[in-house]
C-alpha cells in the first residue's frame, strides 16, 4: 500500500497551456517558467507545451526576424537550465535554426540540458496554414545533431527518448499536422516500442472541430496502444484571422482522462497518471500492434524520469467499471447489450428452427432479465409468446414475493407459466441420501438447485424447447452456481452481464421497453435483495438468505473481477485501486478480506467455467474458455494470496 505510484506503473503527465503574448518571447518564457514550478510542485513527471510556445504560433513573417530566433534560442537554454536539479522533464515548441534552414520543432529538456530536438514533419500549406513559407520539413535535414555552443544536441524526427529508470517509458514526438495526416508518424513509434506520445500544437478552433479533435486523439491512443498527449496553444495567439482555444487532452488507449476548458487566457495546466504497466501488458496481449508495418529506425536518446511518490491517483477511477456514471451512456449501454443478448438468442433459434424455450424464473434480477431477453427475441422473430415456458419451483426459502413478482410478470408478459413445487421432491431426495432435514448445508441447498434444473430439462424434452440459463458473469467469476444445476442450460443468455450490470438492464427495461404494470413489477424485482432462496425465510415471511452477506459484494467482486481479468493487474495493485475507489464506503480491512475471498473463488471454481454452455460475449470481460479466458482447473492460487498476505499490516 506504500509503494509509490512509480512501482505501480503510473507516471504523472502534464499538459500544460500558458498565456501568450505573439513574440514576446520574454513573456513567454516567464509563464512557461511559471506553468513548469505549478507542474512541479503537483509532482508531474513529464510536461508538454504546444507548439512554438515561447514565440506563438501566429507570429507570420515575424519568423524571418533574426533577432525574434536568437532569443528564442536564448530562452531554451535558460529553460533548460532551469530542469536542472529538477525531477520535471519538459517538452516545448520553440522555432529552431539549422544550418541556413529554420525548423518548427519540439525540444525535449531534462537534468539541465537538451535531450533532443524533433523537428515537424508535415507542414500544412493550404487553407489558413501558410507554414511552409517559414519553416522546412524535417525530411529537408541533411544533419542529424545540431551545434548548440559547441554540444551536439540529437536532431531529427526519427529520436524517441527512453527512460533508463523506467523502461517501459518510451516517448516518441510528432507535432499537430502530423498526427492529422493519412499515415500518423506515431504509429511507426508505437510499433518502434514507444508508449507516451506527445504532441504539441497549434490547433484554431473552427465549428465542430473540438469534438474531432478530441476523437482523433483518443482514437489514435487506442490504436496505438499508448498515452497520448496534445497541448493545444490558447486564445492569446493572434486572432487576425483565426481563433485558438488552447484546447488540450490527455489519453490513453482510448480513454480519455484528462483536457483543458477552452478559450482561457489565463495560463491552465491538467494533469493525469497514465499507466505504463497496463499499456505493456495491452501490447503483450495485441499480435497486431507487433505486426504492423516496419518503420524508419529509430534512434534512443536517454534520460531519467521523475518518480512518483505514493498518494491520490490522479485519473479517473469507476468503482463500477461495468456501469457508466452518464445517465444517458447508461441508457446506451443498456441498449446496446439487450440488443446483443436478443439478436444472438434469436439466432440460436433460427439455427436450432426450435420455437420453444424453457427457462426457471424465480422473481430475481438475473432470471427476469433472461424472460425479457426471451420475449423480445420471440417478437422479433413473430414468434408466439406462449413458445416461451417458463417455471416457478417454490421451495424451502420461497417468499411471497418473489413467487408473486415472477407469476404476475409471466401473465403480464403472455408468456406460459407451469407452477411446480419442488419440497416434495427434495424432501424424497432426502430420504434416499439419509440427509435430514433439518440440517442446512451445502447439500441441502444444492439438492434444491438440482431438483430445479432436472425439471427444466425435462420440460424442455417435454415440449421439444431449449432451457435458457440465467446465471450472469458474476456468479461465473465467483463461480456461485450449484455445478449441474443452475450452472447448467442450453444457451446462457445473460454469461457476459456483469451483476452491477443487470440491476440496471432489468430498470432499464421497465423504462423503456415494457410498461405500465410490467415496468412497476420489475422496478420491485430490481429493489429485491439478491438471494438463491434456499433456506426458509424469517417468521416474518422476508428473505433470511442474503448472497451478498455469504459472498460479498458484488460492486467489489465486478471491481476486483473487472482489474483481473481486464487489465491483468497483479493483487496489490488492485488492492490499491480499490481502496482509492471505495474509500468512502469500504474499509481497507474489509476491501482485503473480500479480495482474499475473490482470488481463492476464482481460482478454486475454473472447473465450472470450463465447462460452460454457449453463451454471447457482451464486454471487454468474458469467462468462455472458447476465446476470452482459458486457465487449468487446477492452477494454484497461491501467488496471489501470499502478495495480499503482504499488505496485513497496511489495513
Amino acid at each position: 500500500m506504500m509503494k509509490s505510484l512509480s512501482e505501480w506503473g503510473y507516471c504523472r503527465l502534464g499538459v500544460a497551456v500558458p498565456e501568450l503574448r505573439v513574440a514576446d518571447v520574454a513573456f513567454n518564457l516567464a509563464q512557461l517558467r511559471r506553468v513548469v514550478d505549478q507542474a512541479e510542485a503537483a509532482d508531474c513527471s513529464l510536461l508538454l507545451c504546444p507548439e512554438l510556445a515561447l514565440t506563438g504560433y501566429s507570429c507570420g513573417d515575424l519568423f524571418f526576424q533574426p533577432l525574434l530566433i536568437e532569443q528564442t534560442r536564448r530562452a531554451v537554454a535558460e529553460l533548460a537550465a532551469d530542469t536542472r536539479g529538477r525531477g520535471l522533464t519538459l517538452v516545448v515548441g520553440a522555432p529552431i535554426r539549422q544550418d541556413d534552414r529554420l525548423y518548427n520543432c519540439a525540444v525535449i529538456l531534462g537534468q539541465g540540458r537538451i535531450l533532443g530536438i524533433v523537428p515537424k514533419i508535415h507542414l500544412p500549406n493550404s487553407h489558413e496554414f501558410y507554414e511552409q513559407r517559414w519553416f522546412a520539413s524535417a525530411r529537408e535535414s541533411r544533419c542529424d545533431h545540431l551545434d548548440w555552443n559547441g554540444e551536439a544536441v540529437p536532431f531529427g524526427a526519427d529520436l524517441l527518448f527512453r527512460a533508463v529508470n523506467r523502461p517501459e517509458c518510451l516517448i516518441g514526438i510528432e507535432l499537430c499536422e502530423d498526427l492529422w495526416v493519412a499515415d500518423p508518424p506515431s504509429g511507426a513509434m508505437a510499433v518502434q516500442g514507444a508508449t507516451v506520445l506527445l504532441n504539441p500544437s497549434a490547433s484554431p478552433e473552427t465549428l465542430g472541430k473540438e469534438g474531432y479533435r478530441r476523437e482523433l486523439v483518443r482514437s489514435q491512443s487506442a490504436r496505438c496502444i499508448a498515452a497520448y498527449a496534445y497541448a493545444s496553444a490558447g486564445p492569446g495567439e493572434s486572432s487576425t484571422d483565426l481563433v485558438f482555444s488552447g484546447h488540450s487532452l490527455i489519453a490513453e488507449n482510448g480513454l480519455l482522462l484528462a483536457e483543458t476548458e477552452r478559450f482561457r487566457f489565463d495560463s491552465q495546466l491538467v494533469l493525469a497518471d497514465v499507466d505504463l504497466a497496463r499499456l505493456r501488458t495491452e501490447r503483450a496481449r495485441s499480435s497486431s500492434l507487433a505486426m504492423g508495418a516496419i518503420g524508419p529506425r529509430y534512434r534512443e536518446i536517454p534520460f531519467h524520469l521523475a518518480e512518483l511518490a505514493a498518494g491520490t491517483l490522479c485519473r479517473p477511477l469507476d468503482a463500477t467499471p461495468f456501469v457508466p456514471a452518464d445517465d444517458a451512456e447508461r441508457a446506451a449501454r443498456c441498449r446496446e447489450i439487450f440488443a446483443l443478448q436478443t439478436t444472438a438468442l434469436a439466432k440460436r433459434l433460427r439455427h436450432t428452427g426450435v420455437a420453444r424455450v424453457v427457462l426457471g424464473i424465480s422473481g430475481g434480477l438475473d432470471s427476469t432479465l433472461a424472460l425479457l431477453v426471451a420475449v423480445k427475441a420471440f417478437d422479433r422473430l413473430g414468434l408466439d409468446r406462449e413458445g416461451i415456458v417458463t417455471l416457478t419451483m417454490p421451495g424451502f426459502g420461497t417468499t411471497a414475493r418473489t413467487r408473486g413478482n415472477a407469476e404476475r410478470l409471466a401473465e403480464l408478459l403472455g408468456v406460459g407459466l407451469r407452477v411446480i413445487p419442488i419440497d416434495g421432491a427434495v424432501r424424497g431426495h432426502f430420504a434416499d441420501i439419509g440427509h435430514p432435514e433439518t440440517l442446512h448445508d451445502i447439500t441441502y441447498e444444492n439438492a434444491q438447485a438440482r431438483e430445479r434444473t432436472q425439471i427444466l430439462m425435462d420440460v424442455a424434452n417435454q415440449v421439444g424447447g431449449l432451457v435458457l440459463g440465467t446465471g450472469d458473469l458474476s456468479e461465473l467469476a465467483l463461480g456461485w452456481c450449484t455445478y449441474n444445476a443452475d450452472h447448467m442450460s442450453m444457451y446462457g443468455v445473460n454469461a457476459g452481464v456483469p451483476k452491477t450490470l443487470v440491476r440496471y438492464l432489468v430498470a432499464w427495461c421497465a423504462e423503456c421497453e415494457f410498461g405500465d404494470e410490467a415496468a412497476a413489477i420489475l422496478k420491485d424485482i430490481c429493489a429485491t435483495p439478491v438471494s438463491p432462496e434456499l433456506l426458509p425465510p424469517t417468521a416474518e415471511g422476508e428473505i433470511a438468505q442474503k448472497t451478498e452477506d455469504q459472498v460479498g459484494p458484488y460492486v467489489l467482486h465486478d471491481f476486483f473481477l473487472y482489474h483481473l481479468v481486464r487489465r491483468h493487474d497483479p493483487p496489490a495493485k488492485i488492492y490499491f485501486l480499490a481502496c482509492q475507489a471505495f474509500a468512502e464506503e469500504f474499509s481497507p480491512a474489509t476491501i482485503l478480506r473480500w479480495l482474499r475471498v475473490f482470488y481463492r473463488r476464482f481460482f478454486s471454481q475454473q472447473f465450472k467455467r470450463s465447462c460452460l454452455p454457449d453463451g454471447p460475449k457482451i464486454g471487454s470481460v468474458a469467462l468462455s474458455p472458447r476465446g476470452d479466458w482459458r486457465m487449468p482447473s487446477d492452477a494454484s492460487v497461491e501467488l496471489w494470496l501470499r502478495e495480499l498476505d503482504g499488505l496485513d499490516g497496511e489495513t
